[in-house]
Order: structure tokens, then C-alpha cells, then sequence
């Protein structure tokens, strides 16, 4: 065979992607795809028909995907003859776990008392999560491995932080599951987190912090109320440690989760989350980072302490003012309501004089008059009522802008 003659044939590429194939499987349409390949666009992707045929499949089935040995030979095969030529033979595939080889491993583990057999059983499901993601699907819907995980989380013991490495490796959405652990000895499994928080490295308390963001998401209001201050003041740190955007995502999605409640917002207050948004909102440049900080600041200026805290700030209402209109729609309109809170409850003289200063009465009316959404044009314009003659008697105030607020 000339070295000409060598080219990947068709059946050895997948037809989703130009990967090699390695592990092929056909699905209930008679198409064969790599494993891989057909799985991260079922999982992944959230896809529920052939790429091929657009016919629905039957992925609710863990056996929708059929391995086909003989496709599998003839591409080891294949590799064999072109060894020469630099084409490397893979080993063949290990079969996915069975929800029962899971159940057997947790099973043995929960029964013993042996230190050393749980410590085997928590490395083996680590291996089992990293070996495919077949497997990662089959622990993530065999409810008995995630609880078991959580337990052994909850039991406060050096394999804590190993188990959570394993979960923050999963994506758990059976709110069934995570009911089941957050009722498990009164919400413990919070205290545990908090505990892996404050004397872990920076992976695991992104770990922790990421499966918070799943729990209070499931959890009761009256779970998410019973929060203490030291839950917030672990959140707080660690966005101020900036430990990682991921983590930061999941730690500004947590405290949006955790302040509509009035009792959560003056703790986040108390841990000092205004100081760290106003710090992160003058940093950052990533958009729904910048988004997420905004919602959770305006739910805390709902609070009079919120709004406190954004005024001691240096850069508190200059840097809500100067973003407004820089980042998105959203942004825009929950900065307008931020300002709307600080004119309406805590608008003194030297807040009035001071916003204006600062140019938010100058950004209020540009507000006005640009595209932007109606509720966000309607907030700006009941603050310029507020305090617009004021606003309208100061001698600083810019002529240019004296005939747009409204009477």
C-alpha cells in the first residue's frame, strides 16, 4: 500500500463531528455514531433525535445506544495494518457501569465499617465519573450514589472533600435527590460546606460553593431562610478571593437566590457583599458576571442597610451610574431601580447633591432619551420627579439638562 493510498476511511470519523471514531454505537435509527460523540449531543446538548435521521430517540433509555463490536474491529484492524504508516491501535473500550454495579459499590460501602473500604469505594466512583461520559450519566441519575456522597459530605471526615470533588464532576437535577440531602439532619448539609469553605484550597471551595448554588436552588424558602451570617460571610469571601469566574457565577447566583427574603438581605449586608458587587462591578468586564451583580445589589438596596453600605462606598453610586447603559438591558434596568431606591428612601440633601455631582442625574436623563426598555425609562423619569427641583435649583447642574426633567 503506497503512502498515498492511506486515508482515514469514511466509517472511521464520526458524523457529528470530525473526531475519530473509537467506540461506536447505533442508535434505534440504524445510524452509528462514536459514543462520545452521540452522547454529548444527547446530554450535553439536550437533544432527543438523530443527528442523521432527525427521528426521535428513546434516550430515557439507558440501553438506547448499542455497541457495535464488529464497526470496532474493523477500525482496530484497520489501525493494525497502518501501524507503519504512524496510526496508533486504541484498546478496546471498556463498557459503560450499570446502575447496578453503582448500587453495589455504595451498597458494600454504606454497610462496612471500614474506614478503608469507603475510602476505595469514593476513589472507585471518582474513576467511574472520569472514565466516560456514559458513566457520569449513569451516577447522575442513580440517586442512591449522590446521596451516599452527600452523607459521607455531611459525616464531617476527610473523605468529604473527595466526595464533593466527584459530585462537582456531575450535573444533578432531580430535585427529589437534593430535597432528600438538604432534610438530611436539618440542612447539616450546609454546615458541612461552610466547614470545607473555610479550610479548603481553592478547587474545593469552588466545589462547595458550585453545590450550594444546586441546593438552595431546590431547597424550601424556609431552608433558604434559616441561612446564618457565617454562610454569607464564606459566599462573600469567596468572591472576594476571586477563587474563579465559574465560582464567582455560582456565588452571585447563590445570594440572587438566597435576598428576596428580607432577613437573608441584611446578612448578606452584614458580610459585607455591597463593598465586594461595587468592587466587582468596577473590575469586571464580563457581561453576565456584571448582570448578576446588578440583580443582587438591587435586591439588597431594598434593605436600608443595603442602601448604607452603597453610599459609604467611595465608588458606590458613580460606579452604578457609569454602567448603566454600558452592559446590557438588564443591567441597565435593575441599575435605574438601585438608584431609584437610593433617591426614594435614602435620598437626604447631601444624597441628592451628591448624585448629582456624580453625574446620575446627568445619565438619568440621557436614559430618557435613548432605546432602552420602558419600565427602565419609567423609573428614571419618577426619580427626576423626586428630586428635580432640586436638582433644578443647583448651581451645578448642567444647563443642557435643566429643560428634561419633567415638571
Amino acid at each position: 500500500m503506497d503512502h498515498q493510498e492511506i486515508d482515514v476511511p469514511s466509517f472511521f470519523l464520526c458524523p457529528i463531528s470530525l473526531q475519530t471514531m473509537r467506540d461506536p454505537v447505533t442508535v434505534s435509527t440504524g445510524i452509528t455514531y462514536d459514543r462520545e460523540s452521540i452522547e454529548k449531543w444527547v446530554f450535553s446538548n439536550n437533544n432527543d433525535t438523530c443527528p442523521v435521521t432527525k427521528q426521535p430517540l428513546n434516550v430515557t433509555n439507558d440501553n438506547f445506544l448499542t455497541p457495535n463490536h464488529t464497526l470496532r474491529r474493523l477500525i482496530q484492524s484497520w489501525c493494525t495494518i497502518n501501524a507503519p504508516y504512524g496510526v496508533e491501535r486504541f484498546p478496546t473500550p471498556k463498557p459503560p457501569v450499570s446502575k447496578c454495579q453503582i448500587l453495589k459499590l455504595v451498597q458494600d460501602a454504606s454497610a462496612s465499617n471500614s474506614p478503608q473500604r469507603l475510602i476505595r469505594s469514593i476513589e472507585k466512583l471518582k474513576s467511574i465519573a472520569n472514565e466516560s461520559s456514559a458513566n457520569k450519566r449513569c451516577l447522575e441519575t442513580t440517586s442512591q450514589a449522590i446521596e451516599f456522597l452527600a452523607r459521607v459530605i455531611i459525616q464531617d471526615n476527610n473523605n468529604g472533600t473527595q466526595a464533593l470533588s466527584i459530585l462537582a464532576l456531575l450535573q444533578i437535577t432531580d430535585e427529589r435527590v437534593l430535597k432528600t440531602i438538604l432534610a438530611e439532619k436539618d440542612g447539616a448539609i450546609f454546615e458541612s460546606l461552610i466547614k470545607i469553605m473555610q479550610k479548603s484550597n481553592y478547587d474545593s471551595r469552588a466545589y462547595a460553593m458550585g453545590f450550594m448554588k444546586v441546593l438552595v436552588q431546590a431547597a424550601e424558602p424556609t431552608q433558604v431562610v434559616a441561612l446564618r451570617v457565617d454562610h454569607f460571610i464564606e459566599v462573600v469571601q469567596l468572591l472576594k478571593d476571586e477563587v474563579s469566574p465559574k465560582a464567582t457565577k455560582n456565588g452571585l447566583k447563590f445570594l440572587a437566590l438566597a435576598c428576596p427574603w428580607g432577613r437573608n438581605r441584611v446578612r448578606a449586608v452584614e458580610a459585607g457583599a455591597v463593598h465586594v458587587l461595587v468592587d466587582l462591578m468596577l473590575e469586571s468586564k464580563e457581561k453576565r458576571t456584571m448582570e448578576m451583580a446588578f440583580a443582587v445589589l438591587d435586591q439588597l438596596c431594598g434593605c436600608a442597610e443595603g442602601r448604607a453600605e452603597l453610599l459609604s462606598h467611595g465608588a458606590g453610586l458613580a460606579v452604578v451610574s457609569k454602567k448603566i447603559l454600558r452592559v446590557s438591558h438588564f443591567a441597565s434596568e435593575k441599575g435605574v431601580r438601585i438608584l431609584y431606591s437610593i433617591a426614594r428612601f435614602s435620598g437626604s440633601s447631601s444624597v441628592v447633591q451628591q448624585m448629582l455631582e456624580l453625574g446620575v442625574v446627568v445619565k438619568l436623563c440621557l436614559v430618557l432619551q435613548v432605546d432602552c426598555d420602558v419600565k427602565t425609562k419609567e423609573k428614571a423619569r419618577d426619580i427626576l420627579k423626586l428630586h428635580g427641583k432640586a436638582w433644578k435649583n443647583s448651581p451645578c447642574a448642567p444647563n443642557h439638562i435643566l429643560g428634561s426633567l419633567p415638571c
